[in-house]
């Protein structure tokens, strides 16, 4: 994973300065049942000529995703817009840490043009954390998807945004701009905060997601978690029903994976069979679509995803206008 990185970025500087001190941990191996395809095919090679030509960051590349090599093939990119530095330092994550640059005022209109280029039918548009900007990058989000629509009005629209702690109306300015789906991930459970997120509020993160539906009920609404953090069953069953009281529409679950040796160990990989108990006990709590698997990510498969949330929404309505 890390070769990948060095390959596409040539990058030498410090990805995380401030994890350069902290003590080496173990890397666990990886267990029989994550096997990912390895990058490299004309298909991928050719979405990665698109991406550089319109001077793109993406989550597939800079968050070392394991999924890059199979989404990259069939041209489905997840664009990480506002630069490539994150103002945060989860514990977790590749994405690099520290001061980011000036926002680049041109970057909507690139987005929009390699979403056209790819020919995307549903695109995936997440960022950095950026607290250093006032409104968290609210506007630069409702630019981007403002520029998509106008250049691929048929292309739904899906984003994966920070928290916007402490952003008063950040969050007004998104939903405005009208998405089909918001995505704000979790992460993992309360009780792991400080340890793996530090920067964030647990309960901020949910009041974001409800708020979001009491804005414009229309929209789809989606979270994440990664297991293997050192999490108890029962206190992913509990992060299941506050997302419903958020009245989340969809969850993912995937295998948290160890970028480096700096990065929080994985605790443990958890098998196939209890990510399809967490699909099941997620599906019984009223989740409309539930994505539990180890290499499930936010942004992996989500185009065919989002065709089933739409088809269980319009079935839902068609049922109700059926009954007496």
């Amino acid at each position: 994973m890390a070769l990948v990185l060095d390959l596409l970025n040539q990058d030498r500087r410090p990805r995380h300065p401030e994890k350069a001190h902290r003590p080496d941990q173990p890397v666990a191996r990886k267990p029989d049942w994550i096997r990912v395809k390895a990058p490299g095919s004309p298909a991928w090679a050719e979405t990665q000529k698109i991406v550089k030509a319109n001077k793109l960051v993406t989550v597939c590349e800079e968050a070392g995703c394991p999924n890059i090599g199979e989404c990259w093939e069939k041209k489905h990119a997840t664009f990480m817009i506002m630069g490539d530095t994150c103002t945060r330092a989860c514990a977790f994550c590749n994405v690099r840490t520290g001061l980011p640059d000036a926002l680049d005022q041109d970057e909507p209109m690139k987005v929009a043009d390699a979403v056209a280029k790819l020919g995307l039918h549903h695109v995936v548009v997440t960022s950095v954390d950026r607290d250093d900007l006032p409104d968290g990058g609210a506007r630069h989000f409702a630019r981007v998807i403002g520029a998509i629509r106008e250049r691929s009005p048929t292309t739904t629209i899906e984003i994966l945004t920070p928290d916007f702690l402490r952003k008063k109306g950040a969050l007004e300015v998104v939903v405005e701009a009208k998405p089909d789906v918001f995505n704000h991930n979790l992460e993992t459970v309360p009780s792991k905060y400080l340890t793996v997120r530090p920067g964030a509020r647990y309960f901020h993160s949910i009041r974001l997601l409800q708020r979001v539906k009491e804005l414009d009920p229309s929209i789809f609404t989606k979270s994440g978690i990664m297991v293997g953090l050192g999490e108890e069953r029962n206190e992913v069953l509990q992060l299941m029903d506050d997302l419903r009281s958020a009245e989340v529409d969809f969850l993912t679950v995937g295998q948290y994976l160890q970028p480096t040796r700096k990065h929080h160990p994985v605790l443990r990989f958890l098998p196939p069979d209890e990510f399809k108990s967490l699909e099941t006990a997620a599906y019984a709590k009223g989740f409309h679509l539930v994505s539990a698997t180890p290499l499930t990510r936010s942004s992996h498969h989500a185009g065919e995803d989002f065709a089933r949330l739409r088809a269980k929404r319009e079935a839902d309505l068609a049922a109700a206008a059926a009954r007496p």
